[in-house]
């Protein structure tokens, strides 16, 4: 049962229903940090408790990308404070600094309203404003770091709060240099540079073109707006991958391989259906999904942790609150050891795994 000391820190909290991939999961400690104001005094006492208490500090955004043990001793933090501040409008567009707490889908929801443009197409990727610079989410040709002026951050060693800009937060695809330091920073708040402009959309990335001029058109206008961008990107994802409130998934499990053109070029030999992304001269993207398909996989794995009917890339938990990292670890070793096998492709994981003491691990 939770219980609460006499400050901040709870004491045996159920992680369960903290993480979209509805894994079973105590942690000995946790921290709500519900006020940006007391957002310094907040992670000062954390850092000083867990000092005191011998606990690694492991932060937990919105779970959507994480993979927790049965058990988390350490001190969890999680980030709910909120809070959207305009910095600066110019002839290029607005310059805007959003608490991390901030629900990811919901912001963007808030900017389409407010015509501020450019992350339409992260629609509905679930998770907190604090979470997206993190692993640099992308979607639909868009990644989050097109967009970002700078990143706040406080270093969980020292309580110092950091502030990192575009070039210091070391991204590429699916990956920043906190993500590297795992745990060693929780990011206070990021600052976006929007555009105002209301017909600068980029729909070149699969079925989005066909199905934002399907809106466009039936608002008789001859090219997309960002809200019909926006609107497409959600009856896509809906269509295609489940809603973690309903069925448990932590999103896409695998990251998308990207591999040598000579070696693509044999593959697409053997199989000419095969898509592909160009990433430059020498080098080039292919979808994981499709692999996954292609392999016999969709629908498939061991229960209870099987890939989506209708998404290969998405595994799902039909346990929720009972499954167990062991269950994710029998279908993920499955899926990698079959595409191996016969692409000669290694996989990926995409979200971060958890150990017992609140690190990551390969």
């Amino acid at each position: 049962m939770t219980e609460t000391t006499h400050d901040k820190i709870i004491k045996q909290y159920n992680l369960t229903k903290n993480n979209t991939m509805a894994l079973s999961c105590i942690a000995s400690h946790a921290m709500i940090l519900d006020d940006a104001n007391t957002l310094k005094d907040d992670i000062t006492h954390a850092i000083n408790f867990a000092k005191q208490q011998g606990l690694a500090i492991f932060v937990l955004s919105g779970g959507s990308n994480v993979l927790l043990p049965s058990r988390l001793d350490c001190l969890v933090l999680l980030p709910r404070y909120q809070g959207i501040e305009v910095i600066a409008y110019d002839d290029d567009g607005v310059n805007i600094k959003v608490a991390g707490g901030e629900n990811w889908h919901h912001f963007i929801q808030h900017c389409l309203h407010q015509g501020w443009y450019g992350l339409e197409n992260l629609a509905l990727i679930p998770g907190l404003v604090g979470a997206c610079p993190v692993q640099n989410i992308g979607a639909y040709g868009v990644q989050v770091s097109d967009f970002i002026i700078n990143v706040i951050a406080f270093d969980l060693t020292t309580g110092e709060q950091l502030e990192f800009d575009n070039t210091a937060c070391q991204f590429e695809y699916r990956h920043s240099v906190f993500k590297d330091s795992p745990n060693r920073y929780l990011i206070s708040h990021v600052v976006f540079k929007l555009h105002t402009s209301n017909d600068k959309v980029l729909t070149n990335y699969g079925d989005l073109a066909v199905i934002s001029h399907k809106f466009a058109k039936a608002q008789h206008k001859d090219t997309p707006s960002p809200k019909n961008v926006f609107d497409a990107v959600v009856q896509i994802r809906s269509d295609k991958l489940p809603n973690p409130n309903i069925l448990a998934n932590c999103g896409s499990f695998f990251q998308n391989p990207i591999i040598a053109m000579s070696d693509f070029k044999t593959l697409q030999a053997q199989y000419p259906t095969l898509p592909s992304y160009p990433i430059d001269d020498g080098n080039i993207k292919i979808p994981a999904g499709w692999l996954i398909d292609q392999a016999g996989l969709k629908g498939k794995g061991i229960f209870p942790i099987l890939t989506h009917e209708k998404q290969a890339l998405v595994l799902t938990n039909h346990t929720p609150y009972t499954a167990s990292q062991d269950d994710i670890k029998a279908t993920q070793s499955l899926i990698i050891d079959t595409i191996l096998q016969k692409f000669g492709i290694q996989l990926v994981r995409e979200p971060v795994w958890i150990t017992t003491d609140g690190q990551s691990s390969p």
